[in-house]
């Protein structure tokens, strides 16, 4: 069971970037889906997450209003939108999944993938 995380790269202050999450079982399409990050030297962090259905989301208060979390159950997929990049956007990026909604706490997401760089220069 995995979840792979891509589209990452370099982007500059004010640009945008869109992340895609594959889920390698349609097992998936129950489950929340969350993205987190992790910036060097940083613990992990919520970033935004979708609920299994697609009808609810939650954000992090510093990317509110300009990420935005989407998945296609279609396709085993989620989604992160990101515009108005910040240098401090700057991390590591990952998707994970949770039986326990979409506002779980961090111990109940999993698994964790190798994760997608998103570097954003000034």
């Amino acid at each position: 069971v995995q979840l792979q995380a891509s589209g990452g790269g370099l982007a500059q202050a004010g640009g945008s970037l869109k992340l895609s999450c594959t889920a390698s079982e349609s097992t998936f399409i129950n489950y929340a889906m969350g993205w987190f990050r992790q910036a060097p030297g940083k613990e992990r962090e919520f970033v935004a997450s979708v609920s299994a259905t697609g009808a609810s989301t939650y954000y992090a208060e510093s990317v509110k209003g300009r990420f935005t979390i989407s998945r296609d159950r279609s396709k085993n997929m989620a989604y992160l939108q990101m515009d108005s990049l910040k240098p401090e956007d700057t991390a590591l990026y990952y998707c994970a999944a949770s039986r326990r909604g979409l506002r779980s706490p961090p111990d109940y997401w999993g698994p964790w993938g190798q994760g997608t760089q998103v570097t954003v220069s000034s």
